[in-house]
């Protein structure tokens, strides 16, 4: 069986050097790194990560937490997941997902925490483990999240350009802080412009934001645009329209946001607010490995810049 001192001699590098290429990746340069990885490959040799843990009082596990209902936001974290299982893979951690009724099963090195409510932040916060918040919030914790108003005022503000007259926020009822900061880029967009606001609130499901535009039909004129915050509500407007009679988009807009897959599927597709969510999943693993292996209290929050992902839901520019 090859061991670290075979690593080494064929490689033509110290057996500390082997060592700080596979504890700390991070500390050595790439070149470095291949010529080790290389050697490893040749010789078919593969670190005992069980036996480390073992010798660190690790478990080399991170949970991911969903703290709520996961039917209403995926595929959302199916990305997220995929994102933080990356930065974990290159450090030989595993990622567990658990929800509420499992959160306990088990031990860990860490967590990464999402969904959480109001009433969430008090038991969260006495946990002994290192975490990261995917999410913003309002209580001191460390996060990682899109800039929600940033991302509300820019699609708001292509609706106004488009020539729609009318913007009607359609919101998720959640008083949470990421709904917070998407109806507030919204309310900025028609404050600037002197428009006067109108915010209707449900559940995230695309059925509810549904019976509510074809229950209100006949109070909506042309040149109105539905300003949604998030897709599954988006493509329950955009069927609703449609059911009514509506022309989309040339008497009716239409815009999400999450830009993960169901804006795809709709059609015409779902003009909306993208996220970086795969991205946004690895800052979030790396944010916790770094608070794990540098025994540090805060790395710091971030927050990822939203882009517009154009469909067939808002009016072409004017040419």
């Amino acid at each position: 069986m090859a061991t670290l001192n075979d690593v080494a001699k064929l490689a033509n590098v110290s057996k500390m050097t082997v060592s700080r290429v596979i504890n700390h990746p991070e500390k050595v340069t790439d070149d470095l790194k291949q010529l080790v990885y290389q050697a490893m490959r040749e010789i078919d040799y593969h670190p005992n990560v069980a036996a480390k843990a073992l010798v660190n009082n690790s478990t080399r596990i991170i949970k991911f937490c969903v703290l709520e209902d996961i039917d209403t936001t995926e595929p959302y974290y199916m990305n997220l997941m995929i994102g933080i299982a990356r930065a974990l893979d290159a450090q030989q951690y595993s990622l567990q997902l658990v929800t509420r009724r499992n959160f306990d099963i088990g031990n860990c090195d860490g967590y990464v925490v999402t969904g959480m409510r109001k009433d969430d932040f008090e038991w969260v916060g006495k946990l002994k483990k290192p975490l990261v918040i995917f999410g913003e919030n309002r209580f001191g914790f460390d996060y990682v999240d899109t800039n929600n108003k940033a991302g509300t005022f820019m699609i708001s503000n292509l609706a106004l350009k488009r020539g729609y007259k009318r913007l009607i926020f359609i919101g998720m009822d959640s008083r949470e802080s990421f709904e917070y900061s998407r109806e507030a880029g919204y309310l900025q967009l028609l404050q600037e412009n002197q428009m006067l606001p109108e915010i209707h609130r449900f559940d995230n499901h695309s059925h509810l934001s549904q019976k509510f535009v074809v229950d209100n039909w006949d109070k909506f004129e042309p040149d109105t645009c539905f300003i949604c915050a998030s897709d599954r509500l988006a493509l329950g407007a955009e069927r609703a329209i449609e059911s009514c009679g509506g022309l989309i988009p040339k008497d009716y807009g239409v815009t999400g946001f999450d830009g993960v897959f169901l804006n795809q599927v709709a059609f015409p597709q779902i003009t909306t607010v993208k996220q970086a969510i795969v991205e946004m999943g690895m800052a979030c693993g790396d944010r916790l490995l770094d608070k794990i292996m540098n025994h540090v209290d805060s790395a710091g929050s971030l927050m990822f810049e939203p882009q517009i992902s154009m469909g067939g839901t808002i009016r072409d520019a004017a040419k």
